[in-house]
């Protein structure tokens, strides 16, 4: 019988850090400090490992954001994760095919001319290609037929991809464990103690812990748990609904992203379309997904691929997003309280951002020191008014 990836051990009384949420996020922040010699770690998860936002999205991966902070973040982010297998020991099937955002108007070309130029001057490889160039990429795509929205440009991003998220959860754990951090599943936080404005102890379902530091990273649920500690949250949680299709013989090896449409498609190595759409416009904890959002993404992807006409969909499900007013996450120590430190507010790029946000936080926490990379992404920025305003290049919700 193969021995566990990760080891069950006993709650102990008190840990160095303890980490609330079991996703790509928290497991990165563990597994990055044991590699900076922090060895006392406890990871603590409600449900399973990976039963949040890291199972429940479309495993995107780019850096072709719209600000010079953003881009350089997420880039960290793609090179961390181009050396994730060889570091982990792990396949987590990182397949960099390219990325496509669509235009459909001027405005829409005029957008990622912009956003263009600034990830070249940051380094990051995208640029806008027109009909002919992005037919030849992408055959099979609706790009010179009858269409509504006809395609006028796209800009593309050859670093981008798809991963296995489930393999990245799974990795970074056993990674975690290796260097001696705590696994705990099943292990609800019910409320975090502050005394003299700083954190103290976690208590959860299985016993109250003393810990010196600890981390929100918890997606959804990030304005819940930072309640505890007394630090309220510029953040709302939508879901954000996907579906997979039957497996196809192979034919899309790109991510294609419409912003106008509000759709994205990729295809997994086992065949299956996966489709997502925007976020649901009302708040809510729901994880269900809904006829309407199947209705309304099917129909936009039958504009770009007409001949999917025919194919089944499978299974869909809905995922929460933490949103930010910016759609910038929140990442370092809260002002007010010593000791408690976030990763939150994600909105829809958080998977593709978890090897980048647990290394710098990581880092943050070992050293006392904020990385340069993380300093735009303060909570302080919203009182300070230096926000660091993504949503043009949310592209739809990934």
């Amino acid at each position: 019988m193969p021995s566990p990836m990760w080891r069950q051990h006993e709650l102990k009384e008190s840990y160095d850090v303890v980490v609330i949420g079991g996703g790509v996020h928290g497991l990165a922040t563990a597994y990055y400090l044991t590699k900076l010699g922090v060895r006392n770690i406890a990871v603590l998860e409600a449900k399973y490992l990976g039963f949040g936002g890291s199972g429940r999205n479309t495993a995107i991966v780019r850096s072709n954001y719209r600000t010079p902070e953003g881009i350089a973040f997420y880039d960290h982010s793609v090179k961390l994760y181009e050396q994730l297998a060889a570091e982990l020991e792990f396949n987590v099937m990182f397949s960099q095919h390219g990325h496509f955002t669509l235009a459909h108007n001027e405005r829409g070309v005029t957008g990622l001319i912009e956003r263009a130029n600034n990830n070249r001057m940051v380094g990051v490889n995208s640029r806008v290609i027109y009909p002919a160039e992005i037919q030849k990429l992408v055959p099979h795509l609706n790009v010179f037929g009858h269409s509504r929205f006809p395609i006028m440009a796209a800009l593309y991003h050859p670093p981008g991809g798809i991963i296995r998220h489930d393999a990245v959860v799974w990795a970074y754990a056993r990674g975690a464990d290796r260097g001696g951090a705590h696994i705990h599943q099943q292990t609800e936080v019910t409320a975090i103690d502050v005394h003299q404005g700083k954190v103290t102890s976690v208590r959860t379902n299985r016993g109250t812990i003393r810990a010196g530091a600890v981390v929100n990273a918890t997606a959804g649920y990030a304005s819940t748990i930072s309640k505890m500690a007394g630090v309220p949250l510029p953040i709302e949680s939508h879901p954000l609904q996907a579906c997979v299709t039957e497996p196809l013989k192979p034919f899309l090896d790109a991510v294609i992203v419409s912003s106008t449409l509000h759709v994205y498609v990729s295809q997994t190595d086992r065949g299956e379309l996966v489709l997502g759409a925007e976020v649901d416009d009302h708040q809510s904890y729901s994880i269900k997904g809904s006829l309407a959002f199947l209705e309304g993404a099917a129909t936009h992807l039958l504009e770009l691929f007409p001949f999917l006409a025919n194919v089944k969909v499978l299974r869909q499900w809905a995922g929460l997003c933490d949103m930010t007013p910016d759609y910038s996450p929140i990442i370092g120590e809260a002002p007010d309280v010593k000791g408690f430190l976030m990763t939150v507010g994600w909105g829809t790029y958080g998977f593709k951002a978890g090897p980048a946000s647990g290394h710098l936080l990581a880092e943050r926490i070992a050293s006392g020191k904020t990385p340069k990379l993380l300093e735009p992404f303060g909570l302080e920025r919203f009182a300070n008014d230096c926000l660091v305003g993504e949503k043009a290049a949310a592209s739809v919700s990934h």
